[in-house]
């Protein structure tokens, strides 16, 4: 209850929670509320939102793109959920091996760590979805591998503070092993900055999606937000509704997700929270 309270008081996290339960809903119900698939063409090319029942408007070949944009919101969060998952698998255990074993372990997982961020994180997204040919898997992938080298820091450095505490310590004593004490005693205390984390790149996860569907990389075979902006770049003065409108989706849920992510962090961290007001 503490925690709801300390959220609840974050208004910006709030209205982060009620967009972002509106695009779920949008992407859940989607099949519902636009029938059939969003490549159908249903009325004619460049209709103007409002016009023969097109809320948004259609695209040069008469697709709805209200349609395109409450189902894209589904890959779009499942391209984000999946690769986060993955990314804070792969992030989390490389950076609880480095900070709970330290020495040379702990310099062999930064030097890894930091060749990865030596590259540009979308070029090297751009270079793996190209190698593994244009899927929705070689998408989430990609994300997930561009995506873990912060998560290992973060952890690493969580883990580096813990391992001296006394309840590590009594755990030693009492004979546990080393993975029980990692999984049952530092992870759970170092879960509030990896919960704020998970949040922000989640919305970092769609934004590299929505940049590789717009440059061509997504999957051809999907409709997404940001391949709904590419396709309409070329006639943005004919019908500017085709980039404006998924523009304004991907927009607003990276911002909700932005929101949230502050108000875990001050609900998780009071102290910090403090010092911000």
């Amino acid at each position: 209850m503490a925690f709801l309270k300390s959220f609840a008081r974050n208004k910006g996290a709030v209205v982060g929670v009620v967009v972002l339960a509106l695009v779920f809903v949008v992407a859940a119900l989607a099949d519902v509320i636009f029938p059939g698939t969003p490549w159908d063409m249903v009325a004619a090319p460049f209709m103007p939102p409002g016009e023969m029942d097109m809320l948004l408007g259609s695209d040069s070949l008469g697709r709805d793109v209200a349609a395109g944009i409450a189902h894209g919101a589904r890959i779009s969060l499942l391209v984000g959920a999946v690769s986060t998952v993955v990314a804070l698998a792969l992030g989390v255990s490389l950076g609880a091996l480095a900070g709970y074993v330290g020495g040379v372990v702990d310099d062999l997982v930064m030097r890894f760590t930091e060749f990865f961020q030596t590259i540009p994180s979308f070029v090297l997204a751009i270079l793996l979805v190209a190698i593994f040919t244009p899927t929705i898997s070689s998408v989430v992938f990609a994300i997930a591998v561009v995506s873990w080298p912060p998560v290992a820091r973060v952890v690493r450095a969580e883990f580096l503070s813990l391992r001296s505490r006394e309840f590590v310590q009594a755990a030693e004593v009492l004979g546990k092993s080393r993975l029980s004490i990692v999984v049952g005693d530092i992870l759970p205390n170092a879960l509030s900055p990896i919960i704020v984390l998970s949040s922000l790149m989640v919305a970092n996860a769609i934004l590299l999606e929505s940049a590789l569907s717009f440059l061509g990389l997504g999957d051809p075979n999907l409709m997404t937000w940001g391949f709904l902006i590419g396709s309409g770049r070329s006639v943005i003065r004919l019908a500017w509704w085709m980039s404006v409108f998924p523009g304004v989706a991907i927009f607003l849920t990276v911002l909700a997700l932005n929101l949230v992510g502050e108000g875990l962090s001050d609900a998780l961290n009071p102290r910090l929270a403090g010092r911000r007001t």
